[in-house]
């Protein structure tokens, strides 16, 4: 069914980049075979010493698509450049952002499925969808926020209590085949947006350099009272290269524990959620009281 013109939405697209050469190619040209949406797009790199940049800049000579690309001299983390380009799109006032890595192939599908949910689900501030590797290697997008207790399990090496911590982060449909349904939070690796959660949860934390930026701002999310979502219907490709795992020992393990720290300290929690989750229901029962009465009703 062809889509018209005046119904497309304009998504404005945020991509990071590092020694991405392998794989942004694939990614950018999946964007420009977008039908159904107008896409934005503003590229990051952080001071990648391959070909990524003469890929990007290839891309952008050949393509009509809005693209813009900045370039860092040195690896900024993921919040500052994506706050970086988030502000930048903010000026061309898109319909839905999008948060997407580099290692990744959309489709037309996904988006309009994902667009679809949003749209039934007014509390839905960030809505993400199934994601698998090209093998078929299908990912845990969806999680339960971390705790001290899921991350001992799974950083001991006993095989029990690593499925025990695994078994902690799973999130489950409330029913067979929901199209979509509120989870703790999602991978960034593929978030669509709405401008109302910017707007209500403010941007990334620039105090965590790698992870969890992910888990962190979908609690700010929560606490806006809005939701964050999985769409199971809704699916892409990741590569997944997982930089905090190849090492048991390694400099971005220490980053993601640091992160860790920080968002347990800024959050108030470490064991259990149960406290928190009191206050996205709260919060989420106060928008709802407020949205339904017109503003002249409320001052």
């Amino acid at each position: 069914m062809a889509i018209l013109e005046s119904t497309k939405k304009i998504i404005g697209f945020v991509i990071l980049t590092w020694n991405s050469e392998k794989v942004i190619g694939a990614c950018l040209d999946s964007i420009s075979g977008l039908s159904s949406v107008e896409p934005r797009i503003v590229l990051v790199d952080n001071g990648s010493t391959d070909n990524t940049v003469l890929i990007i800049e290839e891309f952008i000579q050949r393509t009509s698509i809005p693209v813009e690309l900045i370039q860092f001299s040195k690896n900024m983390g993921t919040t500052i450049p994506r706050n970086v380009a988030l502000h930048r799109l903010m000026d061309v006032r898109p319909d839905y952002y999008c948060i997407l890595d580099s290692d990744t192939i959309v489709n037309d599908a996904a988006f309009l499925t994902m667009i679809t949910e949003l749209s039934k689900h007014q509390q839905y501030g960030i809505i993400g969808p199934e994601m698998r590797t090209s093998t078929g290697y299908i990912q845990m997008s969806a999680r339960s926020f971390p705790t001290l207790l899921e991350k001992l399990c799974k950083g001991i090496p006993n095989k029990y209590l690593q499925a025990k911590g695994e078994q902690m982060e799973l999130q489950l449909a409330p029913y067979p085949d929901a199209a979509s349904y509120p989870v703790d939070y999602l991978m960034s690796a593929c978030w669509l947006m709405t401008p109302k959660a910017i707007e209500k949860a403010g941007e990334l934390d620039e105090k965590i350099f790698y992870a969890p930026e992910d888990a962190e701002y979908c609690i700010r999310v929560w606490k806006s009272g809005l939701q964050v979502a999985f769409c199971p219907e809704a699916k892409i490709i990741h590569e997944w290269q997982r930089l905090s795992k190849r090492k048991l020992i390694s400099k971005m393990n220490w980053v993601h524990i640091c992160g860790l720290v920080y968002m347990f300290r800024k959050h108030h929690y470490l064991f259990t959620m149960k406290k928190l989750k009191t206050v996205f229901l709260l919060a989420f029962c106060l928008l709802m009281v407020v949205s339904s009465f017109p503003v002249s009703a409320i001052i």
